[in-house]
C-alpha cells in the first residue's frame, strides 16, 4: 500500500476512531469509583444485656464498606461481641508466609465499632495436606492429619500474636464431632484432644491472656458408629476420657432451638436449647463446674417449608426468651452468639432465614425486636 492510499484510508477511519475513543471515555465514566471507607473515632456498645452476640460471617465480604455497615449494625443492635472465622488458608496460603489484610480490616472495623471479637480459627491450606495421590479418601479442607499439627499450632501462635492487643478470644476448629468437619474421617475425641495439646500452648505462647474455646460442638443424635457425626454428649464424655480438662479455657458449645422453645426441658433424646444443661452436667461430672461456656451459635430458623423451622414470631419470642433463660438460670454461660448475622449473599434455601439482616442490609423484623430488648427500650403507648 502507498502512503497516499494509506493516507486516505487512515482518514476514512478517524470518524470510527474518535467515536471508539468517545465510547471509552463514556464508559470509564459510568464505572463507579470505589466508595472510601473513614473506620472514624472509636463508638461504644450501648446494651442492658451484655451477654448478648452474633456470629457474623465477613470471611468472605469483599467490599469495606460492606464490612463497616455490617459491625455498625452489630452495635446498632446492642450486641457486644461478634464471632467471625478467620481461615487459616486464607491467611497462610504458603508456610510462614501471612497475608493479614483481609483479617486486618475486619478487626480493625470490629474494634472501632467497640466491639469484642471471638476469633474461630480452622480450614486447612493446599500445603498442610497430604498428597492426594497418596491417600485413599478425597481429602477436603476441614482435614488435618497429625504430621500438620504443629504446622496448625504455628499459625495459631502467630495469629495470637498479631492481635495480641486486639482479640483476646479464640476458638479451636469448628464441630469436630461432625465427620464433614473432621475431613469425613471417623470422629476421634481423643485426637481432638491431641490438637488442643499443641495448639492451646501455641495460643497462650503468641498471647498468655488469651482466652481459648474449645469443643464447638454440634448438636446431633448420631450414634457411635455413625458416618455422619457422634453425639454431642457422647463426644464430649470421650473427650474427657482423653484428658480434656486443662487443655482450654472456656467450652463452646451450639445450642440450636429447632422446634421447640427455650424452655422445653432437656432430655438426652432430644435437639433443643437447653441441652447444654446435659453437657454442663458432664463438665461438673468431670470436676470443669468452674469452667465457663460460651454459646457461639444458637438460634432458630423461620423458613416457611423447612421441617425443622418456626414461624417468624415465634423465631423473635424464642430468641429473646433464650438469651433471658441463660441470663437468669446460666451463671456459667457468658456469651450467647446468634447465629447468623448476615451473609454476604444469599444462599437461596433454609440457611437464609437463621440470619438477621438481609444481604442488602434491610432489617428483618427480628433484628428490630432484639435491637429493642437488648437496648433496653420501651414502647409508650401508641408508639
Amino acid at each position: 500500500m502507498g502512503y497516499s492510499s494509506f493516507r486516505n484510508t487512515l482518514r476514512a477511519a478517524q470518524p470510527w476512531l474518535l467515536r471508539l475513543i468517545v465510547l471509552v471515555v463514556l464508559g470509564s465514566l459510568l464505572i463507579p469509583p470505589p466508595i472510601y471507607v473513614v473506620i472514624g473515632p472509636p463508638q461504644t456498645v450501648e446494651t442492658a444485656h451484655p451477654i448478648t452476640c452474633v456470629h457474623t460471617r465477613l470471611t468472605d465480604e469483599v467490599e469495606e464498606w460492606k464490612i463497616q455497615r455490617t459491625l455498625e449494625m452489630v452495635r446498632e443492635m446492642g450486641a457486644t461481641t461478634i464471632v467471625e472465622f478467620f481461615p487459616w488458608s486464607y491467611i497462610e496460603s504458603s508456610p510462614g508466609q501471612y497475608n493479614w489484610d483481609h483479617a486486618d480490616m475486619v478487626v480493625a472495623h470490629a474494634r472501632a465499632q467497640g466491639l469484642t471479637i471471638i476469633a474461630r480459627l480452622g480450614l486447612v491450606p493446599d500445603w498442610a495436606q497430604p498428597d492426594p495421590d497418596e491417600v485413599d479418601f478425597e481429602l477436603t479442607y476441614t482435614y488435618l492429619d497429625r504430621e500438620h499439627y504443629e504446622d496448625f499450632a504455628d499459625f495459631v501462635e502467630a495469629f495470637t500474636a498479631h492481635y495480641r492487643d486486639e482479640i483476646g478470644y479464640v476458638i479451636i476448629w469448628n464441630e469436630p464431632n461432625l465427620t464433614g468437619e473432621w475431613g469425613f474421617q471417623p470422629v476421634d475425641p481423643a485426637s481432638y484432644v491431641d490438637l488442643l495439646r499443641v495448639a492451646t500452648p501455641a495460643a497462650k505462647r503468641g498471647n498468655p491472656d488469651v482466652i481459648v474455646l474449645a469443643g464447638a460442638l454440634a448438636p446431633t443424635l448420631e450414634p457411635v458408629g455413625s458416618a455422619v457425626a457422634l453425639n454431642d454428649l457422647d463426644y464430649l464424655t470421650g473427650l474427657y476420657e482423653a484428658g480434656f480438662q486443662g487443655t482450654f479455657d472456656v467450652l463452646a458449645a451450639h445450642t440450636y432451638g429447632f422446634k421447640f422453645p427455650p424452655d422445653d426441658s432437656p432430655a438426652a433424646d432430644v435437639l433443643n436449647y437447653r441441652r447444654l444443661e446435659l453437657l454442663h452436667e458432664i463438665m461438673v461430672a468431670y470436676g470443669d463446674e468452674d469452667v465457663p461456656v460460651m454459646i457461639t451459635e444458637s438460634g432458630w430458623n423461620d423458613h416457611p417449608r423447612w421441617t425443622k423451622a418456626v414461624r417468624p414470631g415465634q423465631r423473635i419470642i424464642y430468641t429473646i426468651d433464650a438469651i433471658e433463660y441463660a441470663e437468669e438460670n446460666w451463671p456459667w454461660v457468658d456469651s450467647v452468639c446468634v447465629w447468623a448475622f448476615r451473609y454476604p449473599v444469599q444462599t437461596r434455601s433454609y440457611p437464609d432465614y437463621y440470619t438477621l439482616v438481609a444481604d442488602d442490609f434491610t432489617p428483618k423484623p427480628i433484628y428490630s425486636e432484639l435491637q429493642a430488648w437488648a437496648r433496653g427500650w420501651t414502647l409508650e403507648p401508641g408508639d
